[in-house]
């Protein structure tokens, strides 16, 4: 590979991302595999300018301001695709928590279609491998709302509105091809179908042992 493989993983909250892809790593570097683990939220320098936009656009929603915050995010995006993915070793599998599909989780004015284009203008990487991982919406929302944290969302505040976030996630997998990943069972069961995925992608036969990860 000329350069890493790059698999994103996204979904609505509570859907069990940050755990499968903690199961995922663990299966691919019993393989032998080198993984590196990014998150996109960490590695944007621009991060906290953008959300004082988008606490501004949760108070006030404007069509513009909903745009210059896609803008952003994608500048962003063009800045880890040029500065940090491509710094990563060629043999290296990526594994990143949130791509460019997580607009699909708040943008209410800007449709999809646009947002991913203005990603593709700004030579966003796209990733090899996209996977969606949702769950039933009660399911998600209630995982989300028992964590120490909370919900921790600026833009989604009730059940209806992370029932219309899963809705929107599960439209942007059906209409652009994406895995989806249905982590409503064991973790272990979400973790193969991803590692099964990822073998796909590099053009190998993955063996398919267990290697307890539940």
């Amino acid at each position: 590979m000329n350069l890493p493989l790059f698999v994103s993983l996204d979904g609505p909250k509570g859907t069990g991302k940050t755990t499968l892809l903690e199961a995922v790593t663990k299966i691919l570097r019993a393989d032998d595999k080198k993984v590196i683990r990014l998150c996109e939220r960490k590695s944007d320098p621009f991060r906290a300018e953008t959300m004082i936009l988008v606490n501004q656009l949760a108070r006030s929603p404007r069509e513009v301001l909903e745009w210059e915050i896609c803008e952003r995010f994608a500048q962003s995006r063009a800045w880890i695709s040029q500065h940090v993915l491509t710094r990563q070793p060629r043999d290296s599998i990526i594994l990143i928590d949130r791509w460019y599909p997580s607009e699909a989780a708040f943008r209410r004015m800007v449709p999809f279609a646009d947002i991913l284009q203005l990603n593709i203008d700004r030579n966003v990487r796209v990733p090899d491998l996209h996977v969606g991982v949702i769950t039933d919406p009660d399911i998600s929302w209630a995982r989300a709302a028992a964590r120490r944290r909370g919900l921790s969302s600026t833009v989604i505040h009730t059940l209806q509105e992370h029932v219309d976030c899963t809705q929107a996630f599960g439209r942007a997998i059906a209409d652009h091809g994406w895995v989806c990943c249905r982590n409503d069972g064991s973790v272990e069961q979400a973790a193969i179908q991803v590692v099964a995925e990822v073998y796909k992608v590099l053009g190998m036969e993955w063996p398919g042992k267990s290697y307890g990860v539940g």
